[in-house]
């Protein structure tokens, strides 16, 4: 049989022949980035109607918005008419293929993502048209898929984003998916039948008390969604620095707990407080500055003397509700908040063992008004992130005319989103206390009810919208 030579070189080259191009490889699994459109020179409206994919019956809403409306404001309001808690990643997609043209968040970037930022992308440059579909992705683990289609083209567009449809509850967050949720739609609609329960439940009461309060899978409030679309969608107020930073971070990690806040219209409200408020809110400071006069001797254990100590006790009404002699400050611990808050707010100083009011109190002390403006521009207290971070949130809160008993709850919600968790569990929301908290229950009146003040104190939230506006 004939043969040719043939040498190591040519076999080099037939390889490289047969390797492919790199940047050719690198092209055919590239994602493109998505196709814009002209900005119009005219906005109009989209009616769309949202179907969570895969659902049996379909879960679906239907809503107006402007078409000028930008991508991550759109993302506030899917989630608020479908019913979802943005507690989780999202993505935007302009087609259903496998290597799909998206829009990527801040997070992708951070993460090294290299793609379009979604955040100044306009809806209209996206959508025209009766029929265009947009695809919008929620919980990359549960993996809801949502389908947007453009209904109608509306000449006028709606002045806010507005629902005026839909079917059935959106799905509890975390339920396992598309089968999860069938699993418990079957069982509660079956009245909770034991043969129906998820396994995942070890009996009806654990099941029941996972799933979110109220919740029926055939339920659908469109008023109560609209309620949620004008909260997520109001802008939030102009806040200072140190508080605008911190609402960058939890934008950035997809929490929008203190946007919504800031947009509540309580935290637009009022900011003057009256002189009796003022006298109000300043009687537990007001009794131990003129207790402590121009100044008394501590004891050598840098204590309040127990003749201080019950005055202070008797006329701040902690003696109502104290167990004790309320002689000792050491042994009560109302008399000690107090004067470490009144010092922390700049009241009182302590001296070679005495303690007195500031210089820049002293000639004021009896003046309520001048005492709150002088509170009011120490707050929020605190020199560790810990404490400012808790301060503001306590702030924001109150500012929110959030009942007093809501307070902690409330707080340690903001910092949970914040990246804040439990000493003891990573799981759980942190601790709200605070020196910043301490000092707004005792100007909500805690010498008198044994640190828990109920209800709402209108004074207390204009101040605190007066420390966190810009």
């Amino acid at each position: 049989m004939a043969s040719e030579k043939f040498d190591a070189p040519d076999l080099q080259k037939f390889i490289a022949a047969l390797r492919p191009d790199d940047d050719h490889l690198d092209d055919l699994w590239r994602r493109p980035e998505p196709q814009l459109l002209p900005v119009p020179s005219v906005v109009r409206g989209f009616r769309i109607r949202i179907d969570l994919q895969r659902t049996k019956p379909p879960v679906w809403r239907r809503i107006e918005v402007p078409g000028d409306i930008l991508l991550p404001r759109l993302h506030d309001v899917i989630q608020a008419a479908m019913g979802w808690t943005d507690s989780h990643l999202h993505r935007f997609r302009t087609s259903n293929d496998r290597n799909a043209p998206e829009f990527l968040t801040q997070f992708d970037l951070d993460e090294g993502d290299e793609g379009m930022l979604e955040d100044d992308v306009r809806l209209d440059e996206v959508l025209s048209a009766e029929g265009d579909r947009l695809w919008y992705d929620y919980d990359f683990g549960d993996d809801w898929k949502h389908l947007l289609r453009v209904e109608k083209v509306l000449d006028s567009p709606p002045p806010t984003p507005v629902c005026v449809g839909g079917k059935l509850a959106c799905p509890p967050e975390d339920c396992g998916g598309v089968w999860g949720y069938a699993e418990l739609a079957d069982w509660v609609r079956s009245d909770y039948d034991d043969a129906l329960r998820p396994e995942v439940f070890e009996n009806a009461a654990e099941g029941r008390a996972w799933l979110p309060h109220g919740w029926h899978p055939d339920a659908c409030d469109i008023d109560e969604t609209n309620e949620l679309i004008t909260s997520v969608t109001a802008e939030p107020i102009p806040v200072v620095e140190e508080l605008e930073s911190l609402l960058e971070l939890a934008q950035n990690r997809g929490a929008r707990g203190l946007r919504n806040a800031l947009a509540k219209p309580a935290a637009s409200g009022a900011t003057d407080v009256g002189a009796d408020e003022a006298a109000d809110l300043t009687e537990p400071f007001r009794v131990l500055l003129d207790v402590v006069g121009d100044g008394v001797t501590l004891t050598g254990a840098g204590y309040l003397k127990p003749a201080v100590v019950e005055q202070i006790a008797h006329r701040t009404g902690i003696t109502e509700w104290w167990i004790g002699k309320a002689n000792r400050e050491d042994l009560t611990w109302p008399v000690w908040e107090l004067r470490a808050t009144a010092r922390a707010l700049g009241l009182v100083s302590v001296r070679k063992g005495r303690i007195a009011p500031t210089r820049a109190i002293a000639a004021r002390r009896g003046d309520p008004q001048a005492i709150l403006r002088h509170i009011t521009g120490r707050l929020p207290l605190g020199t560790t992130p810990a404490e400012r971070h808790a301060g503001w949130m306590a702030l924001v809160v109150a500012a929110n005319e959030t009942p007093a008993e809501l307070w902690e709850s409330r707080i340690s919600e903001l910092l949970f989103e914040l990246g804040w968790r439990d000493r003891e569990d990573p799981y759980r929301a942190p601790s709200p206390d605070s020196p910043t908290l301490d000092a707004l229950n005792l100007l909500t009146g805690a010498m008198r009810v044994n640190r828990r003040p109920k209800s709402l104190n209108t004074a207390v939230a204009a101040i605190a919208r007066t420390v966190i506006r810009a």
